[in-house]
C-alpha cells in the first residue's frame, strides 16, 4: 500500500500530536485495505508517544494487525497494553476486542471479565449492548441471577410501540364507526372482489380497518398488540409499518385470488404476517432477548398452527374464516422475517464478529434486501392480476 504522509515517519524522534494522529489514520486505512503489515509498522512508530491516549490507540491498531495475521497471542498482548494506559476510547475498544477474541477461544470466564471492564469504560449508547453480552456469558456460566440483571440493564426502557398503538387506535375507531353505521363505510373499505378487479386498489389495505363484529375486532387487536409491539421492538417503527402494510396487502391479494367470491374484512392477514415475521426471525437471525421474550418467540410456531387449524375447523362449521388471507399474510411475513435483519437488537449471528461494531446492528434496506422486498411487491401484483383474470372469467 502506498502511504502518503506530510512528513517522513522514518526520521527518529518524538512525534507531535498531529503527526501521530496522521500515522494512526494511515494505519487504519492500511487495515481497511487489507495490509496489516503496513498498519503494524505505521502504528508502531507512535508507541511511546507522550500522549497516552495516542499510544493506546497505536496498541489497538497493532493488535488489530496481529489479529488479521492470525497472531492472536500478540494481538492480546497489544490490546492489553492499551488497557494499561488509563481510561480512553482506545482502552474501551481494546477491552471489547479482548473479550471478543476470548469468546472465540472458548474462554468465557475471561471474556466475561473483559466485558465487565468494557462496561465500566463504555459510552452510554453502547451500555445496553455490552450488558446483553454480559448477560449471555453469565447465563453460560450458570449465573442465572447475574444474567437476569444484565438482561434487564440491556433492555433499559423499551420505547413505546407508537406505530402499533396508532394502528390499533385507527383500526378500532374506524371499525366502531363502521359497525355503528348503515354499512356504507364497511362497503367502501372491505375487500370487495369485483371492486378490486375494477381498479379499486385501496381494497388491498383498507379491509384491515373494518371487522365483522366486536369480538372479531377485539381478538385481532389483542393479537396485533402482542405481535406488533414485538415486531416494532425488533425492527423499529418504520420497518414495522412497512411489514404491516406489505403483509396486509399480501393477505388481501391471496384472498382475492384464492378465497372465493365473498367479500372479507379484518386485520387477520396482517396479524398472521406479523406472526410469520416473528417465527422466521427467531430461527434465521436469533435475536438476543431476555428469557421471557424468547419464550414468547418460541411459541410462535404452535400459535400459528393452532390458529390455522381453528380457521379450518370454524370454516367447516359454517363460520366464514378467510383462510386464504391468513396463509397469504403468513407467507409474506415468513419471507420478510427471513429477509430483514432486526435493527433494534443484537443478533447471535453477528454478536461475536471479529470486528466489534456499533452497539446494535442498524441495517437498512441494502440492495439485496430491497430487491427481496420489491420481489414481494411484484408477487402481490401478480396474484392480484391472477385474481382479476379469475373474476372476469
Amino acid at each position: 500500500m502506498d502511504v502518503r504522509l506530510p512528513f517522513d515517519p522514518s526520521v527518529p524522534g518524538p512525534l507531535d500530536a498531529g503527526s501521530a494522529t496522521a500515522l494512526l489514520d494511515a494505519a487504519d486505512r492500511a487495515l481497511q485495505a487489507g495490509d496489516p503489515r503496513t498498519a503494524w509498522a505505521l502504528a508502531g512508530r507512535v508507541v511511546g508517544n507522550r500522549d497516552p491516549s495516542l499510544t493506546a490507540r497505536a496498541y489497538v491498531a497493532i493488535g488489530d494487525a496481529m489479529d488479521r495475521m492470525a497472531q492472536e497471542d500478540d494481538a492480546l498482548a497489544a490490546w492489553r497494553n492499551a488497557t494499561r494506559l488509563g481510561p480512553s476510547p482506545a482502552a474501551y475498544a481494546a477491552q471489547r476486542r479482548i473479550a471478543s477474541l476470548l469468546v472465540r477461544r472458548g474462554d468465557n470466564a475471561g471474556a466475561l471479565a473483559a466485558y465487565r471492564e468494557a462496561d465500566r469504560l463504555a459510552p452510554a449508547e453502547d451500555r445496553a449492548e455490552i450488558a446483553s453480552r454480559i448477560g449471555w456469558l453469565s447465563k453460560e456460566a450458570g449465573d442465572t441471577r447475574g444474567a437476569r440483571r444484565a438482561f434487564a440493564r440491556s433492555r433499559g426502557g423499551d420505547p413505546l410501540p407508537f406505530v402499533t398503538i396508532g394502528i390499533i387506535a385507527i383500526t378500532s375507531a374506524v371499525s366502531f364507526l363502521a359497525l355503528a353505521g348503515d354499512g356504507s363505510l364497511t362497503a367502501l373499505l372491505m375487500l370487495d372482489k369485483p371492486g378490486l378487479a375494477a381498479g379499486e386498489w385501496w381494497r388491498l389495505l383498507t379491509p384491515t380497518l373494518v371487522h365483522g363484529g366486536l369480538m372479531h375486532l377485539a381478538l385481532n387487536m389483542f393479537a396485533l398488540w402482542i405481535a406488533g409491539s414485538f415486531v416494532e421492538r425488533l425492527y423499529g417503527p418504520a420497518t414495522m409499518l412497512l411489514i404491516y402494510v406489505l403483509t396486509a396487502a399480501a393477505g388481501s391479494a391471496a384472498s382475492f385470488a384464492f378465497g372465493g367470491p365473498a367479500p372479507s374484512v379484518g386485520a387477520s392477514g396482517a396479524v398472521f404476517g406479523l406472526f410469520g415475521v416473528l417465527f422466521a426471525v427467531q430461527r434465521i437471525h436469533d435475536p438476543v432477548l431476555d428469557r421471557r421474550a424468547r419464550a414468547v418467540l418460541g411459541q410462535m410456531g404452535g400459535l400459528i398452527v393452532l390458529n390455522l387449524v381453528l380457521g379450518f375447523v370454524m370454516t367447516g362449521g359454517g363460520i366464514p374464516i378467510d383462510i386464504a388471507a391468513h396463509v397469504g399474510g403468513l407467507l409474506a411475513g415468513l419471507w420478510l422475517g427471513f429477509l430483514l435483519v432486526p435493527g433494534r437488537v443484537t443478533t447471535l449471528s453477528s454478536m461475536w464478529q471479529r470486528s466489534d461494531g456499533p452497539a446494535v446492528e442498524r441495517r437498512g434496506l441494502d440492495p439485496v434486501r430491497a430487491v427481496g422486498v420489491l420481489a414481494l411487491v411484484a408477487i402481490v401484483v401478480t396474484v392480484v392480476a391472477l385474481g382479476i383474470r379469475v373474476t372476469i372469467s
